[in-house]
């Protein structure tokens, strides 16, 4: 199936073509022919999927469609709601991409920067506006945000809304909509939260669901690395040392975690830099650009601020420490693993983490390998052990030894 024969406009087409994509993916050919008949949906796929090209696309055509030609200021037609600003920036960027042969002006709006020059664009209108909950309500407020067009409605990342607090601004930004209009909801899993949310939202919704409720994605290599609490940052410098990573994407729980850890791989001669909600948007937009552009080895991230981090052909990801929602381990080795490519996604537990590790695996419905590396074990029982090289520096990757019942990292599948 090709994108053309999703019914889309040749400007689309061209615009696909020129991001280098000919075959849609499976929530793509599921999602744009649902949209472009009006219809509402549920959507939920794995990250990496293309889900925001699935609605992007047809948004984008249903709007020039129905596009009034006169004179005034336009309105805001379609309303694109994200829990954070590094997703509400992907998504924006993914509209300017798709839509720059047509004829549609769209802009976003988030908290962390100055609210004036958001202003100034929506005074002057636009057809799309991609926004956070906050600073949408900041804008209704002071009247440069008027939502009374908005016919397509979108709630990305839904789950991650409800995880967020958001769940008040949702509410108040509904009754600010018109009642008739086409609503799109996207969420990683249909939690009962996200159902009853939807029930009272969507008027009889189709659903596209194209991966298992909480499913890890599949081409993922998962493994546990278990160590003392102490030794984290130690075996953590080893193995980007060891096997010479070079894009390193770590989770921490914590702000401050994450700042001290970045300062101590630093110390370790790694190049690092973290982003997390207390960094200046500025801050983090450096930081990311730097991480893909390879000028920073490791990108330590809380989960909030790494929500909707889009970084192609992203090889590993490090639980440093595990998340204590079970959920956000999905959404975490969701970073690699994107668009069909394969991915690494290693976590260090200790003994404290026993119970996070155990809460994981009856999500994912399975037994993560464990692989403890020689000189990093913990006093704990374990059934597996590896040999770590004697040079740190070393740039091969080291091999695993170990006794009789040693199980290798194995791919999930």
């Amino acid at each position: 199936m090709s994108f053309e024969s999703l019914g889309l406009r040749a400007e689309l087409i061209r615009a696909v073509s020129d991001k280098g994509y000919s075959i849609p993916t499976p929530i793509q050919r599921q999602a744009i022919p649902l949209i472009l008949k009006g219809r509402d949906m549920m959507g939920s796929a794995q990250t990496g999927t293309g889900k925001t090209a699935g609605f992007t696309l047809p948004i984008l055509q249903r709007l020039c469609v129905s596009q009034k030609q006169g004179q005034g200021r336009r309105p805001i037609r379609a309303l694109i709601v994200t829990p954070t600003r590094e997703l509400a920036a992907q998504v924006t960027q993914s509209i300017e991409a798709y839509g720059k042969w047509l004829p549609l002006k769209s802009t976003v709006v988030f908290g962390g920067v100055s609210i004036n020059p958001q202003k100034q664009k929506l005074i002057r209108g636009v057809d799309i506006l991609v926004a956070t909950p906050g600073r949408l309500l900041d804008h209704v407020g002071q009247r440069s945000a008027d939502l009374s067009k908005v016919e397509l409605l979108v709630l990305d990342e839904a789950d991650r809304m409800l995880d967020m607090g958001f769940i008040h601004d949702i509410r108040k930004l509904l009754t600010l909509l018109p009642k008739q209009k086409q609503t799109l909801l996207f969420s990683a899993t249909f939690s009962n939260e996200i159902k009853k949310l939807a029930d009272g939202l969507l008027n009889s919704p189709a659903l596209v669901e194209v991966a298992r409720r909480n499913a890890t994605v599949e081409i993922i290599d998962q493994i546990v690395h278990p160590v003392a609490k102490g030794r984290k940052r130690e075996l953590l410098s080893f193995l980007i040392g060891s096997n010479n990573w070079q894009q390193v994407l770590v989770f921490g729980r914590t702000k401050h975690g994450a700042n001290r850890l970045t300062k101590q791989l630093i110390t370790d001669g790694i190049k690092a830099a973290a982003i997390h909600g207390n960094k200046s948007q500025g801050a983090r937009t450096q930081a990311l650009a730097d991480f893909k552009m390879g000028k920073l080895q490791v990108l330590v991230a809380t989960d909030i601020a790494a929500r909707g981090l889009d970084i192609e052909q992203l090889p590993h990801v490090v639980n440093f420490e595990l998340p204590n929602v079970a959920e956000d381990y999905v959404h975490r080795i969701g970073r690699t693993g994107r668009a069909g490519r394969g991915g690494q996604a290693i976590s260090l537990v200790c003994g404290e983490e026993s119970k996070q590790l155990r809460d994981i695996e009856r999500l994912i419905n399975r037994k993560i390998p464990q692989l403890i590396v020689a000189g990093y074990n913990t006093s704990e029982p374990h059934k597996t052990e590896a040999r770590a090289p004697e040079k740190p520096a070393q740039k091969r990757r080291h091999r695993r030894r170990g006794s009789s019942n040693q199980r290798p990292a194995a791919r999930v599948k």
